[in-house]
């Protein structure tokens, strides 16, 4: 979805050229009643439109259920614009002016990725905290926690590897597969930190000049 005539039919002609459908939208409410009509399997989205910025786009279809993967498509470059989307539950985020086989990578990757966790799986879990994998519920005892896609991968890498301890790099390899600065990552763990361990002694702890890791306080 762009709000630049030229962008939407660049992207437009591009994917369908690679053999995906497209639909197209130039604005932040009718992006959202394409997603209602045509339930994509993926949203390239530009932060910048004319009713209401990407972002919010992301937060609506998060809060209406979705679980589709994002791709903002977007000129601006700072920090907090990258964790900002990354919180609305964002996969990936691509600057302007971009490469087409690079967009065209990026699409292909993050289809990919998605009919990979859309396979079922078990419940993991590390002391009162639970993740469904198939309803994609989080529990921390009789709390249901409400996460974004993002600070959803997130947390289910930390549970794979709990008392293991996972570095900045690794984090950004597994759960976005492109780089990004540290301060991301910091950003999004503080965000997921705020949620998981709000009313319960922390689970989520930070191992300084190394990463972090889900233990129980106290262990290491």
């Amino acid at each position: 979805m762009d709000d630049d005539p030229r962008t939407a039919e660049l992207l437009e002609t591009t994917l369908s050229l690679a053999g995906y459908e497209v639909t197209t939208a130039d604005r932040g409410v009718a992006a959202l009643r394409a997603c209602a009509a045509v339930s994509p399997d993926l949203l390239v989205l530009d932060v910048m439109l004319p009713d209401m910025d990407g972002f919010a786009v992301c937060r609506r279809l998060t809060e209406n259920g979705a679980r589709l993967p994002v791709l903002f498509l977007t000129a601006r470059d700072a920090v907090e614009d990258r964790v900002t989307g990354f919180a609305m539950g964002a996969d990936d985020y691509l600057t302007k002016p971009f490469s087409v086989p690079e967009l065209l990578a990026r699409v292909h990757a993050l289809l990919r990725r998605a009919a990979t966790s859309a396979e079922p799986g078990p419940v993991l879990g590390f002391a009162d905290l639970t993740v469904d994998e198939r309803s994609r519920r989080v529990r921390r005892a009789d709390r249901v926690i409400a996460l974004s896609p993002t600070e959803y991968k997130l947390l289910r890498y930390l549970l794979v590897n709990a008392e293991y301890v996972v570095s900045k790099e690794q984090i950004v390899e597994h759960v976005w597969q492109h780089h990004f600065s540290n301060g991301v990552v910091e950003k999004l763990v503080s965000r997921l930190r705020a949620k998981v361990d709000a009313q319960a002694p922390p689970l989520i702890q930070t191992v300084r000049g190394f990463g972090y890791s889900l233990r129980l306080p106290g262990d290491g």
